[in-house]
């Protein structure tokens, strides 16, 4: 069963929040959670509800980390607060962390989230059982009792010879003994036999390093239940001082799920990587040399490797055919059905004159292959050598501008039918003739630089690709699809970057 959790989020993102919600649930929670982004909003939420813990970004609109910070310190509830931000210098995560923030996570980088949480959510048990102890320690030994027993983790009261002088309600969920089973038993009862005598080295630096080094040091181990089975578990220890004796505590968590999530994550991460290698060997090395013919392309794969492509392909009776596409969905998957498109595509387009034929052909075949269940969006565009002239063929892609000397979008590539993969029989055709000017640039492009957002929301759009060729006429098209990238990035503040990035620029000469 998954462990509840109640999480405020503040961020003014609710894409940003729900994966934060989504990491946490991967890693064994089921969060209850709510999302603020202004001062008057948090204050209700910690007035009207009790939380676990804080996820906040660092700089909103109209709020930030560190005033939600101060806010949380006024109503002096201590609950952990962690800040995840898209990126803020390193001297302001110092200064964050001295106002009293618990953790700094980046948004690209996730992968910490869950043992960042779990470890905030021991250390503030950690504070509170301070506190309670304390105050059941001066008024009665009951209170001190109660303590234990109410905390979600497993709590071993322990003499120095690892003799357990109590266990709390917790100890059966996580060994499946009963409380008063456990009690006068060794430690070791709770351990495989194998690794009883790690146990016993390590319990012996406790005992000589006392109470600083102690609450430092976390271990994790293997635990064993009462029917015998195994269990991952993680240990903290924390030694006090009570009717002047020296007692350890052992704070006692299942981790067994967490660790499962850790490395299914860890092995989704190897698909991307695996996923990437195959994107990035599939595209050309180099640009064709096109007489009358300026041409470059660039594709930059985004964290999560998509399904991005572009490839110049060689037609008959000379033409050469330029493709970008864009397979839905991240990962192996998409990248497997890139290079499977790819390959259909080149040995198509060696025996074939008209590109709607070519599309209509490795169609038929991938609508076989991949049932509907994903698709490909496609431009290819024929060139003639010698001639200033082009056609084409749009599977549902996003269309292409052809752009006149003087900047001005002279004329769109619009879709001319769906996209490969959804429907066997499609028949696409093949524009008419478009007829090329000296001087004019056409940009063929992928949703990742059309839907590009800024921090303010807005889409990057075909208009100002337009405006970059325009501002870098009368240079090289890798110079101008070199600009097109770092204006993407520029324009989405250099955020982590969601979609692939890929273009073809052709310049007529």
């Amino acid at each position: 069963m998954k462990t509840p959790l109640r999480v405020l989020v503040v961020e003014d993102s609710e894409f940003d929040a729900r994966i934060l919600i989504t990491t946490l649930r991967k890693g064994g929670y089921e969060p209850a959670f709510e999302r603020v982004q202004t001062a008057e909003t948090m204050g209700a939420a910690l007035k009207d509800k009790p939380w676990d813990i804080i996820l906040s970004d660092y700089n909103m609109p109209e709020f930030d980390a560190l005033r939600a910070l101060k806010l949380l310190q006024d109503t002096q509830i201590d609950i952990p607060f962690i800040i995840i931000s898209g990126g803020i210098g390193e001297d302001t995560a110092v200064a964050a962390m001295k106002a009293g923030a618990h953790d700094y996570l980046m948004k690209g980088s996730l992968a910490r989230l869950v043992p960042a949480v779990e470890r905030e959510l021991r250390e503030a048990t950690e504070r509170a059982t301070r506190r309670l102890a304390q105050q059941a320690v001066r008024e009665s030994e009951m209170r001190y009792r109660l303590l234990w027993e109410t905390a979600t983790d497993a709590v071993l009261l322990m003499d120095t010879n690892s003799v357990i002088h109590f266990a709390n309600p917790a100890v059966e969920k996580v060994f499946g003994y009963k409380p008063d089973e456990v009690v006068e038993q060794n430690l070791t009862l709770l351990l495989p036999e194998r690794v009883h005598g790690n146990h016993q080295e390590s319990f012996s630096r406790y005992l000589v390093s006392g109470v600083s080094e102690s609450r430092r040091r976390v271990m994790e181990t293997v635990g064993r239940r009462k029917e015998d089975a195994e269990v991952l578990i993680e240990i903290a220890f924390n030694d006090m001082e009570f009717q002047g004796k020296r007692w350890f505590v052992a704070f006692i968590r299942d981790i067994t799920e967490r660790k499962r999530a850790e490395q299914e994550l860890m092995e989704h991460q190897e698909q991307f990587r695996i996923a990437r290698e195959i994107q990035q060997r599939l595209f050309p090395k180099s640009a064709p040399n096109f007489p009358g013919f300026d041409i470059a392309g660039i594709s930059h794969p985004a964290e999560a490797a998509g399904g991005d492509y572009f490839d110049y392909l060689h037609l008959l009776d000379g033409g050469l055919g330029l493709v970008v596409a864009d397979v839905t969905g991240h990962g192996v998957g998409p990248a497997l059905l890139m290079a499977e498109t790819r390959a259909y595509l080149r040995v198509v387009s060696l025996n074939r004159h008209d590109v709607g034929e070519v599309l209509t052909r490795a169609n038929l075949i991938l609508a076989e292959d991949v049932g509907g269940e994903r698709y490909v969006t496609l431009l290819m565009v024929r060139l003639d050598a010698g001639q200033r002239r082009l056609t084409y063929a749009n599977a549902g892609h996003p269309a292409a501008a052809i752009i006149g000397r003087d900047g001005e979008i002279r004329t769109r590539l619009r879709r001319t039918g769906v996209p490969l993969g959804l429907k066997p029989g499609v028949d696409y055709e093949t524009s008419q003739p478009i007829d090329l000017n000296e001087g004019d640039t056409i940009l063929l492009l992928t949703d990742g630089i059309e839907e590009a957002i800024s921090p303010k929301g807005e889409l990057f759009g075909v208009e100002r690709a337009v405006q970059v060729a325009q501002a870098n006429a009368g240079k090289s098209s890798a110079h101008i699809a070199d600009a097109l990238y770092q204006a993407v990035r520029q324009f989405a503040g250099n955020q982590p970057q969601e979609d692939d990035i890929t273009a073809i620029v052709i310049q007529v000469r």
